[in-house]
């Protein structure tokens, strides 16, 4: 579904992010990525979907290159829930929803929120799926950091993708907060069999919510393991 080979990217500061990374996804996996601070764990992610050029390697989706060509369908094929949820405050949640659509939709339309009556339907699907229907047309700004995260998943997923990235989404948020996170990510990976890669800090999480678990430090994967079989090594590995 998902294949990384050789994966390389340097900064011009001279740090050197991803050291020939290597990983192969499965349709319908949940996979969390582990490491600490400065690891590498963003940049990958953004490389996948093209919001960082990577120097050297290789990246595939559905077994097609990742190239300047394919890239546009790539950004259709993909959702992006970012650690910081990157919602419109001033807008209404359905519009930030509907942002989810711009790639997909008419530019000109899209500039003044015009959308159809079918993808206002879809945006309101998409937010009953995480429990806001009833904040529909509620600023993001009147929303708890939790339900803007929420409506930044429904945004992810307003386009059906076959693939989810994403990157921290739970780092500014409570421990009732997280969980509610997660376990939502895993009922969209379950439910859709949309295949879901997740940065985190939170080891427990990784645990609990994954099939997989991949270790990365200082931009080299340092361990790839079904959940069932972490361990403590393989934990103190990349948190030394």
């Amino acid at each position: 579904m998902l294949e990384i080979k050789s994966l390389r990217k340097n900064f011009k500061s001279g740090t050197e992010a991803l050291k020939g990374v290597d990983l192969k996804i499965n349709k319908g996996e949940f996979v969390s990525i582990l490491g600490p601070s400065g690891s590498g764990k963003t940049t990958l992610l953004r490389s996948i979907n093209g919001l960082e050029n990577i120097d050297n390697g290789e990246i595939f989706l559905d077994n097609k290159k990742i190239d300047r060509i394919y890239l546009p369908e790539v950004q259709k094929k993909t959702g992006m829930i970012f650690q910081e949820f990157n919602l419109v405050n001033n807008l209404s949640t359905i519009n930030n929803v509907l942002t989810g659509l711009l790639n997909s939709s008419s530019k000109f339309l899209s500039m003044f929120y015009l959308f159809t009556r079918e993808q206002k339907l879809e945006a309101l699907q998409s937010l009953e799926t995480v429990d806001l229907l009833d904040k529909a047309y509620s600023r993001a700004d009147e929303l708890s950091g939790g339900q803007r995260q929420r409506v930044g998943i429904a945004r992810a997923i307003i386009k059906k993708p076959l693939l989810l990235l994403a990157d921290e989404p739970v780092a500014s948020l409570d421990p009732k907060a997280s969980n509610l996170i997660m376990s939502l990510l895993k009922k969209i990976n379950k439910e859709f069999n949309i295949t879901i890669l997740c940065n985190l800090h939170q080891i427990e999480l990784a645990t609990q919510y994954s099939d997989r678990i991949v270790g990365l430090l200082d931009g080299a994967i340092t361990f790839d393991e079904s959940t069932q079989n972490i361990n403590k090594a393989n934990i103190n590995e990349i948190y030394k």
